[in-house]
């Protein structure tokens, strides 16, 4: 249509026909005459305009419901080539609720041709199917001042991780599949942006002609007439006499003709003219418009003569429609931000428990789950356990970790937390060939959370031989799906036990017979990933390490035996030796027989942490490590867990006071307190 608006993109154009479909989205006033007005001025060089000078006046579309477009680079394809995909995300902000920690999160835009009860719906279906779980209430609070939809969280909730997942999983995230296709001669035509603005000048600059022409000959017809006309007043008398003499009109038409020298058009005129156009007031009335006339026909001429003015004329007008409709841009530009939601940014930090059984099960459940239990406790189930099948580890962990799994073949394999299958407290888990490309032969012996891979120099590895070394952390940075070699390893060894360590540690290892040995990290120099390592504890015969651990200050070395006996001891007590030696005594050899060979050992500090102590069985028992008493390094200690008969203690985890703190915050409705032991 003839419309000095560029309503192909102003407003833009959705439709579908046979094999083809158009989607063009509509853009902002203001913007759209800048980029056109920039055209207009490089117009005897257009062709040298590229893209990119235009985006710098139009750098997207602009939505009437708002909303925030993600990334330029949509925007540019589609401006480029006519097709892109446009990411469109709905305004929202978080709020906090009250002081106890609660948050909302309010949208008040959505995107482009989204309703609102659709949004409203599918959120609340998310809720019902438990894709969000941190929703506690959902309400439209919308009035005449504007949207207002408001998500209040429950106070364990991350409010940034619930706003992904609504964009993930909801329409609060859309994609607007731009498709610039219209029709030019009648011929459907793929258009840029560039494209489109030069037709609409193009199409402007016709407009401009035919009206310039159609006003230019509508002006000469009327000076013509205004001609006659002043021809008549100019000999009045002789007119009205020669008309008075006339028989007929056709005489009176054709005698004005010959005398006057007029033609039949202004022949007719003046005898269509009333006769109070013979005032003197009236006749000053043609001439002055005839001037203007004379003026305007003489603007018009010189319209249609120059390009330029033409448009200058297409500025003009532009001018005046941005003066009286022009508004400012309503959706916002981020050409920085993630296209697309990263699968971290749905999953919240929480602090877990990773478990791994001897063939191979493993799952993750929340921290909270296990209750603490006072010392001498029964335990309670943690495991649906096969025949011929325990459970090896327990580690702490956080869902956002990188955990580096290390088998007993010396290889090392990575993932992220979140993604081992969370389960229930009693279920057994999965086969780890579900998380991992490993060999069924192979078994994971070592699991090592990482939060961030600069926050620890170096990965201390040990063998259940007594072979140690030290690799640098970064080396496991980026771990193949199908592993790396972390160490060789003779036939008869394998690998048992991993430490993150800074270089300038102190290191405990402590073996099943009841040797413990503490020497300075420094006393075995980092390796390459390959090597085998060194000595790190000479063993005695048919002994085997079971421990690992680095050396804190003020803490307590904390061991358990198979049958569910252990004991604190001040880590004063175990003097540091040489690396290669056989160590002290960590427990009576004699005791041995009564509260069985050493299962697992741990450094822990003597307030605030807690124990999870976890047996072939899957039975699960988490206390306190100040309901254990300290002894001397030789004691033998008291019963920690009581066991089951056949049942034997085979790992422990260790919770720090910072461990427990974090998920008082996350979940202060699971955090465990002190209970009666019970099953």
């Amino acid at each position: 249509l003839p419309a000095r608006l560029p309503n192909l993109l102003l407003n833009g154009a959705s439709g579908i026909a046979v094999g083809m479909a158009t989607n063009i989205p509509p853009h902002n006033l203001n913007e759209l005459a800048a980029g056109i007005n920039h055209l207009i001025e490089n117009y005897n060089s257009i062709d040298k305009v590229t893209i990119e000078d235009l985006i710098k006046f139009i750098p997207g579309p602009d939505f009437p419901t708002g909303g925030i477009i993600i990334g330029d680079e949509g925007v540019r394809q589609a401006y480029v080539t006519g097709r892109g995909r446009i990411i469109l995300r709905g305004r929202a902000h978080i709020e906090e609720m009250d002081q106890a920690g609660r948050f909302r999160i309010v949208i008040t835009e959505i995107p482009y041709q989204l309703k609102k009860t659709t949004l409203i719906e599918r959120i609340a279906s998310l809720v019902r199917e438990g894709k969000i779980k941190e929703i506690s209430d959902l309400r439209d609070e919308s009035d005449r001042e504007g949207m207002s939809i408001v998500i209040e969280l429950k106070r364990s909730a991350q409010p940034r991780k619930v706003l992904f997942q609504l964009y993930k999983y909801s329409a609060l995230q859309t994609t607007f599949g731009a498709q610039m296709l219209a029709l030019i001669d009648e011929e459907p035509v793929l258009l840029s942006l560039k494209q489109a603005l030069v037709l609409y000048i193009d199409h402007r600059l016709d407009i401009i002609k035919r009206r310039t022409k159609y006003e230019l000959k509508k002006a000469e017809a009327r000076a013509h007439i205004l001609d006659g006309l002043l021809i008549a007043l100019a000999d009045i008398d002789k007119v009205i006499k020669t008309i008075r003499g006339s028989a007929d009109t056709e005489t009176a038409r054709t005698e004005l003709m010959e005398r006057f020298k007029l033609t039949e058009i202004q022949a007719q005129a003046i005898l269509d003219m009333q006769l109070k156009r013979l005032a003197a007031l009236e006749r000053q009335k043609i001439e002055d418009e005839h001037k203007e006339l004379a003026q305007k026909i003489k603007e018009f001429k010189s319209l249609l003569r120059s390009q330029k003015k033409q448009l200058a004329t297409i500025k003009t007008d532009l001018a005046y429609l941005v003066e009286k409709y022009g508004d400012e841009r309503r959706t916002d530009i981020a050409p920085n931000a993630e296209q697309d939601i990263d699968e971290e940014d749905l999953v919240q930090d929480q602090s877990i428990l990773i478990s791994i059984t001897e063939r191979g099960y493993i799952k993750r459940v929340m921290s909270g789950t296990y209750r603490s239990q006072k010392r001498g406790g029964i335990g309670v189930k943690g495991h649906s356990m096969r025949e011929e099948d325990e459970v090896m580890a327990l580690i702490p962990a956080r869902t956002l970790n990188t955990v580096l799994f290390f088998s007993d073949r010396g290889k090392v394999y990575s993932s992220k937390a979140y993604r081992i299958p969370e389960a229930s407290r009693i279920s057994r888990g999965l086969p780890i060939v579900n998380v991992l490309n490993i060999d069924p032969q192979e078994k994971i012996t070592a699991i090592v959370p990482v939060a961030d891979f600069k926050e620890a120099k170096y990965c201390t590895i040990v063998t259940q031989n007594g072979l140690i070394k030290r690799v640098d952390l970064s080396e496991f940075e980026s771990v193949r799906p199908s592993g790396l070699i972390a160490m060789n390893l003779k036939e008869d060894d394998r690998l048992g036990w991993v430490r993150l360590t800074s270089g300038k540690n102190d290191l405990m290892l402590i073996t099943r017979n009841g040797y413990a040995l503490r020497f300075e990290e420094k006393e075995v120099r980092p390796m390459n990933r390959p090597a085998m390592g060194v000595i790190g504890i000479r063993l005695r015969d048919k002994d085997m390490v079971v421990g690992v651990d680095i050396v804190e200050k003020g803490g307590d070395l904390l061991i358990i035996t198979e049958k569910g006996f252990g004991k604190r001891t001040s880590l004063d007590g175990y003097p540091r030796r040489g690396r290669a030696t056989m160590g002290v005594l960590t427990v009576d050899k004699k005791a041995l027989g009564i509260i069985g060979t050493i299962a697992a050992a741990r450094v822990v500090m003597p307030e605030g942490d807690q124990i999870t102590v976890i047996s072939a069985e899957g039975t699960v028992m988490r206390t306190k490590t100040e309901t254990i008493s300290q002894y001397n390094r030789v004691a033998r200690g008291v019963s920690i867990m009581q066991m089951r008969e056949d049942d034997v203690v085979v790992a422990i985890a260790r919770f720090s006071q910072q461990d427990i703190a974090a998920a008082e915050l996350e979940n202060p409705e699971e955090t465990p307190k002190e209970s009666k032991p019970s099953v």
